[in-house]
């Protein structure tokens, strides 16, 4: 579904992401982890066109994407969330959504009727009329999550979606990712919260500065030294 072949990115002489493969296969939730500063949102960000990399490739199903606009390419299926969740606070919950309905349909009733069932899917349609300024930030993250299945996505990019969450948020927000996975889509996530990322991935890729470290199954790479090391330090490993 999703290919990525020795993506590579400089900010002048800072090598965020470097030389880094993988391959997402359809219907996979597929974790990528790291600590604070490994490149994590940077991948994400490459891969949806935010950034255009300084070498390397990003393939979707076969089709190459690499220095796409963002907007071309949740067209052609790839939907994202954000670490930060910034909504349109002066807008209600079904506007912000509706809002991003409009990248797959033209007019306001079929925005609204895209936008009502994403967020019923998300459990957050009691809040439609509700000023997203208002929300707790649990009900924030799944209207970020709402508006992203608003694009009709077949993959979809999580970016620590369980942050700041307290722990029946976080038991929500697990069910949810488990539920947009049952629905079809696939699914690559960023997580730094463990219970999360180990529960729910089929396969987890690790990085740390920039480069890959391990990549398997939770377990495999959760008992990965090279994964304790970056971690928690030589002394654990």
């Amino acid at each position: 579904m999703l290919e990525v072949s020795n993506l590579t990115k400089y900010f002048g002489g800072l090598g965020a992401v470097r030389n880094l493969s993988f391959k997402v296969e359809k219907g996979q939730i597929f974790g990528l982890i790291g600590p604070n500063g490994a490149g994590k949102t940077t991948v994400f960000n490459l891969i949806n066109g935010f950034y255009s990399p300084t070498s390397g490739e990003v393939m979707l199903k076969n089709e190459p994407i690499t220095g796409l606009k963002p907007n071309v390419i949740c067209r052609k299926g790839i939907a994202r969330t954000f670490q930060v969740v910034k909504p349109l606070s002066r807008m209600t919950v079904l506007e912000n959504v509706m809002a991003s309905a409009f990248c797959r349909v033209n007019s306001v009733s079929e925005a609204q009727e895209e936008a009502l069932k994403a967020m019923d899917f998300c459990s957050l349609v009691h809040r439609k009329d509700f000023l997203a300024k208002s929300l707790t930030i649990g009900d924030r993250k799944r209207m970020e999550i709402a508006r992203a299945l608003a694009t009709r996505p077949e993959i979809i990019l999580l970016d620590e979606t369980a942050a700041g969450l307290n722990p029946t948020e976080l038991e929500q927000a697990i069910a949810l990712i488990k539920k947009i996975r049952e629905g079809g889509a696939t699914i690559l996530i960023v997580e730094h919260i463990m219970k999360v990322i180990m529960s729910i991935s089929d396969r987890i890729h690790a990085i740390n500065y920039g480069q890959t470290i391990a990549e398997g199954t939770p377990q495999e790479v959760a008992n990965n030294q090279a994964v304790i090391e970056a971690y928690l330090g030589e002394a654990y490993a």
